[in-house]
């Protein structure tokens, strides 16, 4: 019985590990740069050359989003319609979803992404971890969207933990506002985590 406890207890921690280790992974990843002094960014001086600081390439120059302080970079899968699972969540194994009916860059609209979704907790590690970290991002931090060949600078305004059914961040505003959501907290459908970004 002693054994059979054992075995049960390491096969539970195992299975715990591996359902987690994408989130562990990108905050280890997060905290070994921050305390390692080191940066990402699309442009460096090369006459001036930091020894911390690293270049991003843009995985996708037609439509991806680039986020400096997380180092996440991937391409944005244009018109998916948020409210079909059957759509959006095979999508999100690939990249990041652009909600079907919202704006896009230089079009003065709200663009809303969302990444990292889930229909169960013994799932979530399936989907990319690019939109686990930003939580971490503050007022002022910078996003960065391709599309179409141009690059479109957002700063970060506000972020918030809301309800699911609080849908009215899809909503089209008067003025080009990127909005990226994710669910929160991670591995739930419990709640959602907003952030919201102003064009530069």
């Amino acid at each position: 019985m002693k054994t059979i406890g054992n075995l049960l207890i390491g096969a539970g921690l195992i299975i715990v590990f591996l359902t987690f280790w994408p989130v562990a992974r990108e905050e280890i990843q997060y905290w070994s740069d921050k305390i390692g002094g080191r940066k990402y960014s699309l442009t460096i001086d090369l006459d001036f050359p930091e020894p911390r600081l690293e270049k991003i390439i843009p995985v996708d120059d037609d439509f991806g989003i680039v986020i400096p302080k997380i180092n996440a970079n991937a391409k944005i899968f244009a018109n998916v319609d948020p409210f079909d699972e059957k759509e959006f969540l095979p999508i999100l194994k690939k990249g990041v979803a652009h909600a079907k009916g919202t704006g896009f860059p230089d079009e003065g609209k709200n663009i809303y992404l969302f990444a990292h979704s889930t229909d169960s907790f013994f799932n979530f590690n399936k989907y990319n971890a690019v939109f686990y970290l930003i939580g971490k991002l503050e007022e002022g931090d910078e996003i960065d969207i391709f599309y179409q060949g141009k690059l479109f600078k957002y700063s970060v305004l506000d972020k918030m933990v809301v309800n699911p059914q609080e849908i009215q961040y899809l909503k089209t505003e008067n003025e080009e506002i990127l909005t990226l959501q994710t669910c929160y907290p991670p591995g739930t459908t419990l709640k959602r985590l907003i952030v919201r970004a102003k064009r530069i």
